[in-house]
């Protein structure tokens, strides 16, 4: 007799998936360069307004300079980042920082690191981040960076000398999203739109022409072959006359209709849409319209609200990377003997119009004095 089996007895499956992702081997190492790079780096060169946001976002975010207690040490540290090797025939800090900066932004991360020898920083390097694989452990704080060689993952040896930076991680992306995450669906329909717009100028700039004989009596029609040969060969002739600047008239006998193929065909109107999806693109930029060349208002000027909201973003991005260049600027502490702290300042950033700024300064020294004043008289 059969064993009744028991109701609410769970067993446990004998069939599992033993790896974390599809290359189980490699025992916790995921590649940071996966394939929706590679459309982020399409976007950006097939979009030159995009193009033109990062470059200016990496220009607005500006340079920075060093403080600290100690003013030989300052100097000192000054000299260095204005004349450190940066691999790629640059040289200074500023030109790691812009490279740092597009990859961050294009990315949603990057990658750089010290480069020591000695008791010295000989050089500081930004990294192809599409080729960087990262180890965790068990927990968020166990984590190493890699490359792949030679057919696995290879962890580099000295970690502390790695500067890596994310922009705006989150739970599905913990190590950074890129500024054009969400455009790729956007981006395809606009290059659509602009592919089919050089399809249609093609074909209505090189005009065809349709040329019909219509034979009226029956001598043209038993005739019509030979006569509509004759056409043939004179329009064709005219035709060719024409592209060397000859004008030519041509004559016909009898019902002879030429038009233009396709002159009936209406071109659908693309500013529209392409400006809804501009609107779109640009808005995830955090840049005002006007600064990539977009005039869609005749006196558009970023206002006072505008300055606010694009100066924050900007100073989003100085906080995601200022980690990175104190780390830098410690580590040359250290290896030159120096204890005090260092501290990043950043150059002001200027979007208000220079008239506007001299009043701002003006209504400044003005309520100065007048504080002044009325604390003589208390």
């Amino acid at each position: 007799m059969r064993k009744k089996v028991k109701a609410g007895v769970c067993k446990a499956a004998q069939l599992r998936d033993g790896s974390r992702h599809p290359f189980g081997m490699l025992g916790g190492v995921t590649a940071l360069g996966g394939g929706e790079l590679e459309v982020y780096r399409q976007i950006r060169n097939a979009v030159p307004i995009l193009d033109a946001a990062i470059g200016k976002l990496v220009r607005l975010t500006g340079g920075f300079t060093v403080s600290c207690g100690n003013r030989n040490a300052e100097w000192e540290l000054d000299r260095f980042l204005k004349t450190v090797n940066t691999g790629r025939g640059q040289v200074g800090l500023e030109s790691f920082l812009a490279a740092f900066l597009q990859s961050m932004l294009v990315y949603g991360r990057a990658v750089g690191e010290m480069v020591v020898g000695g008791n010295e920083i000989t050089a500081v390097l930004w990294g192809d981040v599409t080729k960087l694989y990262v180890q965790e452990g068990t927990s968020a704080m166990e984590f190493a960076f890699g490359q792949w060689q030679d057919g696995e993952v290879k962890i580099f040896p000295r970690q502390n000398l790695i500067l890596f930076a994310a922009w705006n991680p989150d739970e599905e992306n913990p190590y950074g999203a890129s500024v054009f995450r969400s455009m790729p669906f956007l981006v395809d329909v606009l290059l659509k739109i602009y592919s089919t717009i050089g399809t249609n100028w093609e074909r209505a700039g090189n005009v065809r022409y349709s040329v019909v004989y219509k034979p009226q009596d029956e001598a043209g029609r038993i005739d019509a072959q030979e006569r509509s040969e004759q056409i043939a060969s004179q329009w064709s002739q005219a035709m060719q006359e024409s592209r060397h600047g000859v004008v030519r008239d041509f004559v016909a006998v009898g019902d002879v209709e030429i038009k233009v193929i396709g002159a009936d065909g209406q071109i659908l109107d693309s500013e529209v849409p392409v400006r809804q999806i501009l609107e779109q693109l640009v808005a995830k930029t955090g840049l005002p319209p006007f600064l990539l060349g977009l005039n869609w208002a005749s006196t558009e000027r970023m206002s006072a609200q505008q300055t606010d909201l694009l100066t924050s973003e900007l100073w989003a991005i100085r906080r995601t990377v200022e980690p990175v260049l104190l780390r830098i600027c410690r580590l040359w502490m250290q290896l030159h003997g120096y204890a005090e702290d260092v501290e990043i300042v950043w150059d002001e950033i200027s979007l208000q119009d220079i008239v506007e700024q001299a009043h701002a300064e003006l209504y400044r020294a003005q309520a100065e004095k007048l504080t002044a004043g009325q604390e003589e008289t208390t």
